[in-house]
């Protein structure tokens, strides 16, 4: 069983600024729940018990989310605030949390490779803190599943435009069951007319601990950084790797766009906001006639 989930969180979110200039990009709120909270309860409800989070500086308040505040859960107490004082405390137990300060922001690849200690020698899963994914059964369950049948690597993939592969890293290979792919080819952000498919890598994995020896074999790319695609490329010399398509919507909340895209479609699936909210967005677009 998949036991254990990396969520690298240790990026600067400089798209954002001047919102994360004091507080994490992923700390951004979709309504009013943050961005990571939605992906610690996608690997909590697919029965994962512990969340490996790799920090940086500046992260603290990742930390103090997932943290009890007995000062806020007493005040709610006094004040009568039941359903809230609930809500409050499950979110301090909704998983067995370790950290892990990745000191050097030497990219993906690396982040992986620092979350080692606390993974061992097990196959674990790693979700992207920006990729909120809706869908039922989670999207890192539908991984985990494909994992089960053929005990090797499962990349998340799903297709995107044919002029955004640029943008992705992309998958080769033939499909051997409806919606799963053994891989034959691994491209990071290949040109168009060198994409072996548009079948993109968005934000979840099922790894193998053999992706931490490939992991250290792995020169730095661009930037300086060790890519975590070329790890796995190197993984892919000694084990099958497979990809699996996942059913349910994306929202790429690292970017602008797809954040308010994502706190619409929140907001409206709300029971308590939708109308309200669907008045105010006809009123704003009928003043901008």
């Amino acid at each position: 069983m998949i036991r254990k989930a990396v969520i690298p969180v240790a990026g600067l979110g400089t798209r954002f600024l001047p919102a994360t200039k004091a507080q994490p990009k992923e700390m951004l709120p979709l309504v009013d729940k943050p961005v990571i909270q939605y992906i610690v309860e996608e690997a909590v409800e697919a029965g994962i018990k512990q969340i490996i989070f790799v920090t940086g500086r500046h992260k603290r308040a990742i930390e103090d989310h997932f943290d009890r505040n007995l000062e806020l859960e007493r005040a709610l107490e006094e004040k009568g605030k039941l359903e809230l004082l609930k809500m409050v405390k499950e979110i301090s137990e909704l998983a067995d949390i370790i950290y892990i300060r990745q000191k050097e922001p030497l990219g993906l690849g690396h982040a992986i490779l620092t979350a080692e200690p606390a993974v061992g020698n097990e196959p674990f899963a790693v979700l992207l803190g920006d990729d909120v994914m809706v869908s039922e059964p989670p999207a890192i369950k539908q991984l985990m599943d494909v994992f089960e049948r053929y005990r090797c690597s499962v990349l998340g993939v799903q297709e995107v435009a044919k002029e955004d592969v640029s943008k992705y890293g992309i998958i080769g290979g033939r499909e051997i069951e409806s919606g799963t792919f053994k891989v034959d080819t691994l491209i990071e952000k290949p040109a168009v007319e060198e994409a072996p498919s548009c079948f993109a890598i968005t934000g979840r994995y099922i790894l193998t601990p053999g992706i931490f020896d490939a992991l250290r074999r792995t020169p730095k790319g661009r930037g300086g950084e060790i890519q975590l695609t070329d790890g796995i490329n190197i993984l892919g010399e000694r084990e099958a790797i497979y990809a699996k398509v996942m059913e349910g919507r994306r929202y790429d909340t690292g970017n602008k766009l797809g954040f308010l895209e994502a706190t619409v479609d929140f907001a409206l699936e709300r029971e308590d906001l939708r109308e309200p909210f669907l008045e105010l967005l006809k009123r704003k677009l009928k003043e901008q006639e």
